[in-house]
């Protein structure tokens, strides 16, 4: 799988993280963006410049290729993968997106380690999308 291919799938499944937490979060669009943002800070997995309304998360989860902040879907899989109902990708995209998230959020030595650590649920659904966003995350270390 090309890079750039990886790329342009994980860009448009960012969207669809964003849509995924906001069906499974169990809160209203503005109360979903503020647990975000909280989370991001705390977590530290971003510093949102300011708190993101719910109008604002609902435009983040239906842009496939606008300006998403990474903090907002690096926080939602952060969330996703803690949640009891053990959500998993619906799409290849959202499979890439998740990978390149999950990567972004830790630090791993190697793509057996990223793919070791992560929850029982997800190890067969991003297997390949794991490796794709290893081999772009490498990639840009390149450069």
């Amino acid at each position: 799988m090309p890079q750039d291919d990886f790329y342009t799938k994980m860009r448009a499944g960012l969207s669809e993280l964003l849509r995924q937490w906001r069906s499974l979060g169990q809160a209203d669009t503005d109360q979903l963006a503020l647990i975000l943002a909280e989370t991001a800070r705390v977590a530290k997995l971003g510093t949102p410049d300011e708190t993101p309304s719910g109008a604002t998360l609902e435009q983040w989860s239906r842009e496939e290729h606008g300006e998403i902040p990474l903090w907002a879907p690096r926080t939602a899989v952060f969330l996703l993968n803690q949640m009891p109902a053990r959500p998993t990708p619906q799409s290849d995209a959202e499979a890439c997106a998740w990978a390149y998230c999950w990567l972004r959020n830790r630090s791993f030595d190697s793509l057996h380690a990223a793919h070791d650590a992560l929850p029982s649920h997800l190890k067969v659904p991003l297997e390949n999308a794991l490796e794709a966003a290893w081999r772009d995350q490498q990639g840009l270390r390149l450069v």
